[in-house]
């Protein structure tokens, strides 16, 4: 039977409903940690909800920040793939805006950070980041200046973004 006060099909959302996570990332907290807390291994602390690069507070509780626990575990979130004849020879220069990139957003957020970097057998280099925000704006810096042929790949199984820059 239908409601008056309510015109047409018109149903009230219901709130009731057990909403799932979308992606599930190990390397997040499970509960609400403790404030303030600091990374015993890069010293970033987490205050206001959130890593932050501030001078930890006496007496704060220690907690490893999801960067150094992947960094630890070796578990990357994003792989960035550099490759070609023009990185080949501008390696250097296209390395040095990589780590410029990183560097800018690492410095608002402790999060974002390169893991390891490695030549490919191709000759060209593969970047590996904490971070799938990270992998992504150095693979749009890197297209922004230089150009060449971008690719983004999200696994969402894994958390996973790989970015393949070529030129």
């Amino acid at each position: 039977m239908s409601n008056p006060a309510i015109p047409g099909n018109f149903r009230p959302a219901r709130r009731d409903r057990l909403v799932q996570e979308q992606v599930h990332d190990s390397y997040k907290a499970k509960g609400k940690l403790p404030e303030p807390a600091v990374c015993p291994q890069c010293g970033a602390v987490f205050h206001d909800g959130r890593w932050q690069w501030l001078k930890a507070p006496a007496g704060a509780h220690q907690e490893t920040c999801p960067a150094c626990h992947r960094i630890h575990d070796d578990y990357p979130c994003g792989f960035v793939t550099l490759q070609g004849e023009f990185f080949n020879t501008h390696r250097e220069e296209i390395m040095h805006l990589v780590h410029n990139e990183e560097k800018h957003e690492r410095a608002e957020h402790p999060l974002k950070r390169i893991m390891a970097e490695e030549a490919t057998k191709s000759g060209g280099m593969l970047v590996s980041t904490t971070d799938i925000h990270l992998a992504r704006s150095i693979g749009e810096a890197v297209h922004h200046a230089y150009q060449g042929e971008l690719k983004f790949h999200y696994n969402p199984e894994e958390n996973l973004l790989r970015v393949t820059w070529s030129h």
